[in-house]
């Protein structure tokens, strides 16, 4: 749909007599009720029905076409960015940076795992105090993802110690 289809439905809905009539038909009345002489009308009607606003049923009867306006919104709409399938699971499970929930089937609890384990640098080891307090920032049950980022490799523990020792990592990531 092209610029030109837009600019023709707006330029109807400036227009009084097209306006008019389009109101009329909006509030399910006859479009005789929009004020306008016959002629006017038809010529108004003629000019709604071309921009794809209005219908006949054949039988005298008009109605709006309202999904002319979803049409012209679909056809101004941006094309949705491409998700990969990490992306999907996470803001399925993440509103507002906390999990909702996290995921009983493995293949999205390990997204989600790799996900958390972000936060913790490669190399840096952290008491268990600390680790508790970053994962509570996700979830309330801090000891489950605790445990399930043990179990799953993406963080060692050792006397009450834990590294990050698995999960993804960002490559070519620079700081400013």
């Amino acid at each position: 749909m092209s610029d030109e289809a837009i600019r023709q439905v707006l330029g109807l809905l400036y227009q009084d007599d097209t306006l008019r009539v389009l109101s009329a038909l909006a509030l399910e009345r006859g479009p005789q009720e929009s004020g306008l002489d016959r002629d006017a009308m038809l010529l108004a009607l003629n000019r709604l029905e071309r921009g794809g606003l209005v219908v006949s049923d054949g039988e005298g009867r008009w109605r709006v076409r309202r999904e002319r306006f979803r049409e012209l919104l679909h056809a101004m709409a941006p094309p949705p960015e491409p998700v990969s399938p990490e992306e999907k699971v996470l803001r399925s499970f993440l509103v507002d940076g906390r999990l909702r929930a996290i995921p009983s089937k493995r293949d999205k609890q390990l997204i989600v795992l790799d996900y958390v384990a972000q936060v913790f640098e490669p190399g840096v080891r952290y008491p268990e105090k600390a680790v508790n307090v970053a994962l509570r920032a996700f979830h309330d049950d801090y000891a489950a993802l605790r445990r399930y980022l043990v179990d799953e490799g993406m963080l060692t523990r050792e006397d009450n110690v834990y590294w990050r020792s698995g999960g993804s990592t960002s490559v070519g990531a620079t700081g400013s």
